[in-house]
């Protein structure tokens, strides 16, 4: 299977809280919702498309606990997301867990890396992190995560735990789509090229 993230991160980096006030305020965040004003009928199409492609779900525990509270509770008949979010494969990485509430699910512990790799290599389309920053930045760093898609809002919030930290592994990617909706979101999806480039700029003669 291929391991995808999507992430919504504001114009600052900030992935916490997008949805509400309320949806995760631990070190005294307060600024949650973000994301919601700039939701628009473009981005859950393309959202929609995303998921479909998923044969399982690749959560961090704090997105797994805070995502097996709000989706089974959401029962709108028109809602794209709903089905597929309730019955696909969940696997959750923690060292705290023993066990799922959101069935059906598998908790991942010990070295999480070699699990993921472990069912990477099961036949498959996509197995897909939803949020979870802190387990995408340690697949990203151990090489494990093909294809990242960013839809960043135009916002900056300020505060918040970010997706990529300070002295977190520098990535090679490179951009294969870019596109924006009405609302002012910026869809861009990277695939992942190695480790980064690093260069000395000493003129136009350098840009090829």
């Amino acid at each position: 299977m291929k391991l995808t993230l999507t992430e919504f991160v504001s114009l600052d980096g900030v992935c916490q809280g997008p949805g509400s006030p309320e949806e995760d305020r631990s070190g005294g965040f307060t600024r949650g919702g973000w994301f919601v004003p700039h939701m628009d009928e473009a981005f859950i199409d393309q959202a929609a498309q995303w998921l479909r492609l998923a044969d399982g779900l690749l959560l961090g525990r704090r997105t797994y606990e805070a995502f097996a509270r709000d989706w089974p509770e959401i029962t709108a008949e028109d809602d794209p997301f709903t089905g597929l979010m309730n019955s696909l494969p969940k696997y959750v990485a923690t060292q705290t867990l023993s066990e799922g509430s959101w069935n059906p699910t598998t908790v991942l512990s010990g070295d999480v890396p070699a699990r993921v790799a472990e069912l990477k290599a099961t036949p498959g389309k996509e197995l897909q992190i939803h949020g979870s920053a802190r387990l995408a930045g340690s697949l990203l760093a151990a090489g494990l995560i093909d294809e990242l898609r960013l839809v960043v809002a135009p916002v900056v919030v300020g505060q918040g735990r970010r997706l990529f930290v300070d002295g977190g592994a520098p990535a090679g990617l490179q951009l294969v789509s870019a596109t924006t909706t009405p609302g002012g979101l910026a869809i861009l999806t990277y695939e992942k090229t190695g480790t980064a480039a690093f260069a000395t700029y000493t003129g136009v003669a350098d840009v090829g």
